[in-house]
């Protein structure tokens, strides 16, 4: 099950432990932190987590957050990725200004530092095949044995590493192993490899290169070099620190940052594993990266969600050293919140039913006043068109209305949004179907914008379009992409994908929307009365075809899961 998240207090050790080190001069007062994204894919609601905090720590304390690539494995590494994650991080609102580095930028002293090693006696070439180093390492339980190979002279190690960066070595031939102690009980600590062979051009490097470093030999030495203070990443690089520190102790570079795990964001309904989001994407399951079904950013920012938002929802959160699964309820609460101030009121209607006035003047058109939005009287109002044909919503209408069904049915009498009561009298059908196609109503002039003079009341306040003004175009409706809360969960060999829900996308073609609409600018956003909030897809929109993705519904079930959260002792 979900957690419920307390978002009145959240917690952020890293904060407080920040604020000591300022209190005792550790690192000089500084506060230095990075973001350090691996350029093989887009960034999603995941790294916000990480961003916001890494840039937001900095923003506090008036330090620095450096944006660093971990480009380290070519073969996976595009400069797509990395102009994506760019574009990603300013709409987020960050900016490192002149701090933008790569791992690349440090090949050459990561290559002089790992010949530093081999010289101290600290790490040696291996030529085991990587299974045979899989064996050699051993189990939890057992011991790891020394590679043959362990014992091999310094300056056999130098010339045989040399080879290695010229190229004279087949991929998986040999490796760099650190030596260190192959009966560790931390696993990671049994002589890793420190640099591979990889012989696939790099994105900044070209074929300068064919052997490249392991992230936990690059990453600390970046830290080092950039004289990072706190180095933050997720929990499961938590056995990791040992490594971390051993490099850094081992070549004494001028800056010692330490580092520190949190909880990675782990959330229900959704996968953030990025080996599987581009499995989504390669296998064309999703449209793209920024499919409004994908958890990434690009994907959140096509749907509607804005950057506001997920900062909000990352402070929410908290900052926690135990993992844990967020519903993702509290997210689509979060951009209701923000949308609810900011999106103007419209109307549009999805599933059109057509209602003729019959008492309705011919060929008369008013303008009724219609407020933006209630929330923020600032935004004003609008002129909005009503005629004497009119779209409602199908579900808005029943011939035959059950129990509590309050909205139009034969000799009913609703309310039109900003406009009149009208009342049912006729349900014209399609003759080979049965179908409704077309209801014929009459209007009191007396209750226009209001309340009947005579007192009498309606039940229901339905939302319309007036027909002849009416601006045609696509809306796609988008569901929860699983159907089940944990998807990774391992069920009967089933995968992730078995629990795709069908349902996450329905496309709505000839749907009708008041004509302000057919004039938004790309991802304006707007609450589409009774329907949900939605944001204008610039992408897919063709002139005079506008096309609207929903991003989220206008039903809160984090505010009732908070709600009986708290009456519950």
């Amino acid at each position: 099950m979900a957690d419920i998240v307390d978002t009145k207090t959240p917690s952020n050790f890293i904060r407080a432990i920040i604020e000591e080190d300022l209190k005792t001069g550790k690192h000089g007062g500084r506060v230095a932190t990075r973001f350090p994204p691996e350029p093989n894919g887009y960034l999603h609601i995941g790294h916000a987590k990480s961003i916001c905090l890494n840039f937001g720590l900095a923003q506090s304390f008036n330090g620095t957050c450096n944006l660093r690539f971990d480009d380290t494995n070519p073969a996976k590494e595009e400069v797509e990725y990395v102009d994506a994650i760019k574009e990603d991080l300013r709409w987020l609102g960050f900016d490192w200004q002149d701090r933008e580095f790569f791992a690349s930028d440090y090949f050459d002293q990561l290559y002089t530092l790992a010949v530093r090693l081999i010289k101290d006696g600290k790490a040696y070439v291996d030529s085991l095949s990587a299974e045979e180093i899989r064996q050699y390492r051993g189990t939890l339980t057992e011991p790891g044995r020394e590679s043959p190979f362990r014992k091999r002279s310094v300056e056999e190690n130098i010339d045989l590493f040399q080879r290695m960066r010229d190229g004279q070595f087949e991929e998986g031939s040999h490796v760099l192993r650190a030596k260190i102690d192959m009966s560790h009980p931390n696993m990671l600590m049994r002589d890793p490899t420190l640099y591979r062979i990889r012989k696939a051009p790099h994105h900044r490097t070209g074929e300068q290169w064919c052997i490249y470093p392991m992230y936990d030999f690059t990453h600390c030495i970046s830290d080092a070099i950039e004289c990072i203070t706190h180095s933050i990443c997720t929990l499961e690089f938590e056995n990791n620190r040992a490594l971390y520190d051993w490099v850094l102790d081992q070549l004494a570079l001028p800056c010692r940052p330490h580092q520190y795990e949190f909880a990675r964001l782990n959330l229900s309904y959704t996968v953030l594993s990025k080996r599987k989001l581009i499995q989504l994407v390669k296998e064309g399951i999703m449209s793209g990266w920024d499919d409004p079904r994908m958890p990434t950013l690009s994907g959140l920012r096509r749907r509607g969600y804005t950057p506001e938002a997920i900062r909000n929802f990352c402070e929410r959160i908290g900052v926690a050293k135990a993992n844990s699964v967020v519903d993702v309820a509290l997210l689509e609460h979060t951009i209701r919140e923000d949308l609810n101030r900011r999106a103007p009121r419209m109307m549009g209607v999805l599933r059109p039913l057509k209602v003729t006035i019959e008492n309705y003047p011919d060929g008369q058109v008013e303008e009724l006043d219609a407020v933006n939005n209630p929330e923020d009287p600032a935004m004003g109002s609008r002129s909005v068109p009503f005629s004497k044909v009119i779209y409602i919503e199908q579900d808005d209408f029943r011939e035959e209305p059950p129990k509590k069904y309050f909205r139009l049915a034969p000799g009913r009498e609703v309310r039109l949004r900003y406009a009149y009561f009208i009342t049912c009298r006729d349900v014209i059908k399609d003759p080979a179907t049965g179908e409704v196609i077309e209801l014929r109503c009459t209007y009191d002039p007396a209750t226009r914008g209001g309340d009947a003079p005579d007192g009498r009341k309606v039940k229901a306040t339905l939302h319309w379009v007036s027909a002849a003004q009416a601006v045609d175009a696509r809306v796609r409706l988008y569901d929860r992409l699983f159907v089940k809360s944990d998807p990774d969960e391992k069920v009967d060999g089933k995968t992730f994908l078995d629990f795709i829900n069908p349902e996450s996308l329905e496309v709505l073609d000839g749907c009708k929307l008041e004509p302000a609409l057919g004039n938004a600018s790309a991802g304006a956003l707007y609450q589409f009365e009774r329907l949900g909030y939605f944001c204008f897809d610039i992408r897919e929109s063709s002139p005079g075809r506008p096309v609207f993705n929903r991003t989220v519904t206008l039903k809160d079930s984090w505010a009732k899961i908070t709600q009986n959260s708290r009456k519950t002792p």
